[in-house]
């Protein structure tokens, strides 16, 4: 499957995590697509590596777009983690 293939189900794979969890992240839009793109790639090198499943590799193969979406919200948590609730108070 082609990287532009990738692309694509991995910024609709971040949408659908996105969904899956609501609220507001920090870095936006933006950042919730990157993180889709990315997610979708960890998802199936997740599921090719546990799973042993080969057959991540078809565009309208089902199994392709639950890796996608389980590495997007698996590096949505991460995100919202490590960025969610920092807050800077000053003091003056």
């Amino acid at each position: 499957m082609g990287i532009i293939a990738w692309i694509l189900i991995g910024l609709l794979a971040g949408f659908i995590a996105k969904a899956l969890m609501p609220g507001k992240d920090p870095g936006g839009v933006i950042i919730t697509m990157i993180i889709g793109i990315a997610g979708g790639l960890l998802g199936g090198f997740l599921g090719k590596v546990i799973f042993g499943v080969d057959s991540i590799d078809g565009f309208f193969d089902l199994y392709t777009w639950i890796a996608a979406i389980i590495g997007s919200v698996i590096l949505l948590a991460v995100y919202r983690l490590v960025t969610g609730n920092k807050r800077h108070h000053s003091h003056a």
